[in-house]
């Protein structure tokens, strides 16, 4: 029977509400075959019955606790970083029990599968106490950010509450062929926002399939290491903004609190919500939240030619339908692409992905994907470049 001392951890007390560490732990003070049992059966489930230490490191890694949060705000005290050694040591000497006989276990149950602690995490090193490990833990987290954030950059809101988006895109500037202007004049605004200096919400809008997504995508991913991070919002949440807004504001990172594909009729309530949170309200810009909405539209209100008819004041209708994407302060513009541009994304993509191929027959098999697929743009450019691609790869006919 061990005496763990985990009841004494002063940050790192949520490390042990882990099932696969409390049931190590619960063994470890009982000696109870069933607790072993369980512990050894949940680490199995997660590929760590050889690698317990490892395991507790990662868990430790991705905590948010007061350490990890005041090494990336770069305020930790001496006191904090003290208290976090101390809690390191409790730690791995939990971790360190599992290469120990449990003596009682053995007795009644010898036929039992044993735990090991397995190699260091490279981080921790072979002391998590030492002054060195400390130093790599802090250096960690003010390039990564702590807890849900270091391997997460986008986010979406449930239930009030942040929930990580694991599977986001990959896409880089580079990758978003043409545009110069465009990418650079969103880039130029977060560059000046994760800077902390002057910057506006931002409209992009434009024909679909222009890239206008792919590049707030792009950027973030430019930009996390920097503490940029982004919260997409639903339509039908946007009367939620504000509070969105309060609840980023305590947090140290920089977000796009990113509305995609937005349109709205002229008396839906959310309007005013989003409005409001843009300006003219109570409520200021935050420092660290711009608001950056994509739409097919430069005028987000749908305008029916009812509206002049019914309307005494026809020009005051018409003002309220523009006011909503006027109180962003940049909009920018992705420009539907002709033969010339498409072709000319064809090209490079095609280049990227080093397609043996001359460019007269290369443009005449994007020209009858187009056709066939009913236009031209960025986003038709990528999906035949990724079907011929697949087509040559596999030796298979290009049927278009």
């Amino acid at each position: 029977m061990s005496y763990t001392r985990t009841e004494e951890l002063i940050l790192l007390k949520n490390v042990c509400t882990d099932e696969a560490v409390a049931a190590f732990t619960q063994a470890a003070e009982n000696e109870k075959p069933e607790d072993y049992a369980r512990a050894y059966g949940l680490l199995l489930g997660r590929d760590a019955e050889n690698a317990f230490g490892a395991y507790m490191a990662e868990k430790i890694l991705y905590d948010s606790n007061l350490f990890s949060v005041r090494a990336f705000c770069g305020t930790l005290t001496p006191h904090i970083r003290e208290a976090y050694r101390r809690d390191l040591g409790i730690l791995q000497t939990l971790a360190r029990l599992a290469d120990k006989p449990f003596e009682q276990l053995e007795a009644e149950c010898d036929d039992l599968p044993k735990i090991a602690y397995g190699e260091d995490n490279p981080l921790f090193g072979v002391s998590w106490t030492s002054d060195a490990a400390l130093q790599r833990l802090e250096e960690f987290y003010r390039r990564n950010g702590f807890g849900m954030f270091i391997a997460n950059k986008a986010f979406s809101l449930a239930d009030g509450a942040l929930r990580p988006v694991r599977n986001t895109s990959s896409v880089t500037l580079s990758d978003l062929k043409d545009y110069e202007d465009e990418k650079r004049a969103v880039e130029n605004n977060v560059i000046n926002f994760v800077k902390g200096l002057p910057y506006s919400d931002m409209l992009l809008y434009g024909d679909k399939g222009t890239g206008k997504s792919s590049t707030v995508h792009a950027v973030l991913n430019k930009y996390a290491e920097q503490g940029l991070r982004a919260v997409e919002l639903q339509k039908d949440q946007l009367a939620e903004i504000n509070n969105v807004k309060e609840l980023l504001s305590s947090l140290p990172f920089h977000f796009l609190l990113f509305i995609d594909d937005l349109s709205l009729e002229e008396k839906d309530e959310k309007v005013t919500s989003l409005k409001a949170s843009l300006e003219g309200s109570m409520n200021e810009k935050s420092a660290n939240v711009m608001i950056v909405a994509t739409s097919n539209r430069r005028h987000i209100l749908k305008e029916n030619f009812s509206d002049r008819d019914n309307s005494v004041h026809a020009s005051d209708t018409m003002e309220e339908q523009l006011s909503l994407s006027d109180r962003f302060g940049l909009t920018v513009r992705f420009s539907s692409t002709g033969k010339r541009e498409y072709l000319s994304i064809v090209t490079q993509l095609a280049r990227d992905r080093k397609i043996d191929m001359s460019d007269e027959e290369l443009c005449a098999h994007a020209e009858r994907w187009a056709i066939v697929k009913g236009g031209r743009s960025p986003r038709r450019a990528r999906q035949f470049i990724d079907y011929l691609y697949a087509c040559l790869a596999e030796k298979r006919e290009i049927d278009i």
